[in-house]
């Protein structure tokens, strides 16, 4: 048996003792250690960390820069707005939170459904708006209730302003909040602040890097439930890069409102500098509409309309040039050496093979040479002519003048046409050229497509006599070389254009009214259907006769003053038909051109026309939406996430439409020019 002493007790305790008051030392030393690197080596994390719990840290959307005509009149600015978003992460009562918001600030039914609609696209971490341009009353509202408003954020701040509205659609652009795509791509934490938006299409996308600033930051002190104590310094924000444009406002909305009730486009260009004064395609959507947050209904009007107001068509739409191209022409055919002075015998038609070609005069105009020709827009002069020199002839000048050329414009989507030749038939279809396709290019149809700012490049080349350059930003390159050809030939095809329109050609009724100006053009008339034998020896139908998308469009091209040119333009009217004379080619251009010399007569003119149309472009476009809501039975589909995308591929599909229409056999059908 084994007997514990007293000291064997004493000597157990004190190893015990020792080995407890090494580990608790050992753990106090852990202990302060760590106590001394939280404080020290990680006191400023810890110290954000807490300051971000005691101070909330906002972007602050940067101001953006300002669209600019020539003389610094706005085509793009920015206006105070008052604005309500929804942060869907912060949102604890969806259904409760909509109740309450419907109440302060009246949102409609539709309004509601777009909103619980864009809560399911942003995936929790991208704001949705619930209603921009608030009063003051229904903002203060809101903001004295927002700490009973979890995911709530009312913001004060600056909204995009259109002053001419669908005026500048199509050129300006819109902008909108980033898309979720957009948000992954760049992370950037600025896209998905209330209130930023960015450039979605026109000039505001392709300048967005210019025009967006650097966003500011605003620090506010809070309680630990989140309730705002007070507002510390915040950091303001740098408004982006203000960009003056070639444009004039003034003429800009002068063309968009006399273009009327069309589907066209129109371009104007100073042939001294190749500046673009106007840029217009009309029906247009108003930007302000897209910028604010399409609804549902004014969606499916634009998307339905059959006058595809969301493309683009100065830049997206391919048309055959018809006539308009024949003074172009005439000055290749005196290029490969053809006297302007010989002359062509019009009996109506021309045979070629098993294949008869008409003259849009069914008697036919007689003998005429080049400058009579192009007067009288005769048909057969061209096919004869063209017959003998062959198309690879005239296709050198027409790239030389602008066809098929690509510009370097500030836009996405260009579309740029087809000057054809015997080397591209080939190598596109794997088929020879033919004397037909000779005959059908050389009155601009066929093979031949353009869009209209390649025919306004065309005008205000024949015009100045040099190679002109458009440019759409008044910091662009200036200066042109001369077009190499001769002058004499120049000066025979401009004195032929003169004579279309103050010489008994088929242009009179663009003659001007103007003291000392006189315009020279040229008018086109372009198929979009194949006529037949059949309906020639019974009479072909009539325009009015027609639905819309089987009518003729109608084309001018035209320069002024003659004898010194200073401006050129070119319009091109979608299914026109010649139909209504004070809607038709030669009244517009000679309206837009009377506008530069003498703007009051033009305005006078205008306003006595206008009215008869239902008002200008801003009452029609009330109209039409109070009638399309009307007539709705059923609540349109939501619009669509990214409109600029869903734009895009519907302005796609109308331009293919348009070049598809030109693509039928039409060898047979000769023109149908007519004034």
């Amino acid at each position: 048996m084994v007997r514990i002493t007293e000291a064997a007790q004493t000597y157990s305790f004190s190893r015990r003792a020792v080995v407890l008051g090494a580990a608790q030392g050992a753990v106090g030393m852990v202990l302060a250690g760590r106590m001394a690197w939280l404080s020290v080596v990680e006191n400023e994390q810890y110290k954000l960390k807490a300051e971000s719990n005691r101070v909330n840290n906002t972007l602050i959307p940067p101001r953006r820069g300002w669209l600019l005509d020539r003389s610094g009149k706005p085509l793009a600015s920015n206006r105070t707005d008052f604005r309500v978003d929804l942060i869907p992460d912060r949102i604890v009562d969806k259904d409760k939170l909509l109740a309450e918001l419907t109440r302060l600030l009246n949102l409609a039914p539709e309004d509601l459904a777009r909103i619980e609609t864009d809560l399911k696209r942003a995936g929790g971490f991208r704001p949705v708006q619930v209603v921009e341009n608030l009063d003051w009353d229904r903002f203060a509202a809101v903001l004295v209730r927002q700490p009973e408003l979890p995911g709530v954020a009312p913001t004060r701040g600056y909204a995009r302003h259109y002053p001419l509205g669908a005026g500048v659609g199509h050129l300006i652009g819109y902008v909108g909040t980033a898309s979720a795509e957009q948000f992954k791509a760049d992370k950037d934490p600025l896209l998905v602040t209330p209130g930023f938006k960015l450039g979605k299409d026109g000039l505001e996308k392709t300048l967005d890097h210019r025009l967006r600033g650097k966003p500011g930051a605003k620090r506010v002190e809070v309680t630990a439930h989140g309730r705002p104590v007070r507002e510390l310094e915040t950091r303001a924000d740098t408004p982006g890069e203000s960009i003056k444009l070639t444009i004039d406002a003034g003429l800009q909305e002068y063309v968009a409102r006399r273009l009327g009730t069309n589907s066209g486009s129109a371009i104007v260009i100073d042939v001294a500098s190749g500046d673009i004064l106007s840029m217009v395609s009309m029906p247009s959507y108003d930007p302000n509409s897209f910028s604010d947050g399409i609804s549902q209904l004014e969606w499916k009007m634009l998307s339905e309309d059959d006058h595809v107001p969301l493309m683009n068509k100065v830049l997206q739409g391919l048309y055959p040039p018809g006539s308009t191209v024949k003074p172009m022409n005439g000055l290749a055919l005196m290029a490969a050496g053809v006297s302007p002075h010989d002359r062509v015998v019009c009996s109506g038609a021309l045979r070629v093979g098993n294949g008869v070609f008409h003259c849009h005069k069914k008697g036919g105009h007689g003998p005429l040479d080049l400058k009579n020709a192009i007067m009288q827009s005769c048909d057969i002069y061209f096919y004869e002519m063209v017959r003998r020199v062959g198309y690879d002839a005239i296709a050198p000048m027409a790239r030389m003048l602008g066809m098929g050329q690509k510009f370097d414009m500030p836009f996405t989507t260009q579309r740029y046409g087809t000057v054809p030749d015997s080397a591209w038939k080939l190598k596109k279809y794997h088929h020879p050229w033919t004397v037909a396709d000779s005959l059908n290019a050389s009155i601009g149809q066929g093979y031949v497509l353009a869009n209209p700012l390649q025919l306004a490049v065309m005008a205000s080349r024949l015009a100045s006599g040099k190679i002109l350059v458009p440019r759409l930003l008044s910091n662009g390159p200036s200066g042109a070389q001369p077009l190499p050809v001769s002058p004499e030939d120049l000066a025979i095809v401009r004195d032929a254009m003169y004579g279309v329109i103050n010489g008994g050609g088929t242009g009179g009724a663009a003659r001007m009214y103007v003291q000392g100006v006189a315009l020279a053009g040229k008018t086109g008339t372009a198929q979009v259907r194949r006529i037949t034998m059949a309906e020639r020896r019974t009479g072909v139908l009539k325009n009015g006769s027609l639905p819309f998308k089987m009518r003729d469009h109608a084309l001018l091209v035209c320069f002024a003053p003659h004898d010194n040119p200073k401006y050129a333009a070119a319009i091109v009217l979608e299914h026109n038909g010649h139909t209504v004379r004070n809607l038709d080619t030669p009244l517009i251009g000679r309206d837009i051109m009377t506008y530069l010399f003498d703007r009051d007569q033009a305005m006078k003119t205008l306003a006595e026309v206008e009215p008869t149309w239902g008002g200008d472009y801003t009452t029609r476009m009330a109209a039409q939406s109070a009638a399309f809501r009307a007539a709705q039975a059923t609540p349109p589909p939501p619009a669509p996430e990214d409109t600029e995308e869903a734009a895009s591929s519907l302005a796609d599909q109308a331009a293919n439409s348009t070049a598809d229409s030109t693509k039928r056999d039409v060898a047979p059908t000769g023109s149908v020019e007519g004034d």
